[in-house]
């Protein structure tokens, strides 16, 4: 994935996932994208192209270049096995706003929990959450699914095998397809210590 996704990124895939999310999310209001440093800003332009709308994207860390007030969330990376303060300036997001999620991955589902914190707290509406690689084998996809927001994922990964490089992707018919499965973990586990 390092190839196409989050090292080196394929911009021609990029704009048919910015398409896709385009077709998945017609019917929303979409005026805002969100998204979180730094894999997911590549994805988040190119899907904010389709909706005419500016991207904002959460940073990890406090710098010189943010002023003002802002909304915090705390957050642990599954793939950097880190917690994080991410930030948002309050500038940037408003109870007028509608809003689209965007990330490259979907594992434990704690950083997308971060995000929909912020935007909650700032009285803005989520109106999707786009995710290029979803983990189905990782609760993350379901905990947010049972939050009750509109979960799209483009490719869904139900078992990969370390020693052979096996990957198997989920079937999706229908994007609205998703089978129900009780998550290992919940929300609240995302910010224990």
């Amino acid at each position: 994935m390092d190839s196409f996704l989050n090292h080196q990124m394929d911009t021609a895939l990029f704009e048919q996932m910015g398409e896709e999310f385009k077709r998945r999310f017609a019917d929303k209001p979409i005026n805002k994208v969100l998204t979180i440093e730094a894999s997911g800003i590549g994805i988040a332009c190119v899907v904010a192209q389709y909706f005419n709308a500016p991207v904002i994207f959460a940073k990890k860390s406090k710098s010189i270049n943010i002023e003002g007030e802002m909304y915090v969330a705390d957050v642990e990376s599954f793939t950097h096995k880190c917690k994080n303060q991410v930030i948002v300036s309050k500038k940037f997001l408003s109870p007028e706003d509608h809003i689209l999620i965007i990330d490259d991955f979907l594992a434990n589902g704690c950083a997308l929990q971060g995000l929909i914190s912020i935007v909650n707290e700032s009285g803005a509406t989520i109106e999707g959450i786009g995710i290029a690689i979803e983990k189905g084998f990782q609760p993350g996809g379901q905990i947010i699914r049972n939050l009750g927001y509109q979960l799209e994922s483009l490719a869904i990964i139900d078992s990969m095998n370390a020693e052979t490089g096996e990957i198997v992707f989920r079937e999706q018919s229908d994007h609205s397809d998703q089978p129900s499965v009780e998550p290992e973990a919940t929300p609240e586990e995302c910010t224990k210590d």
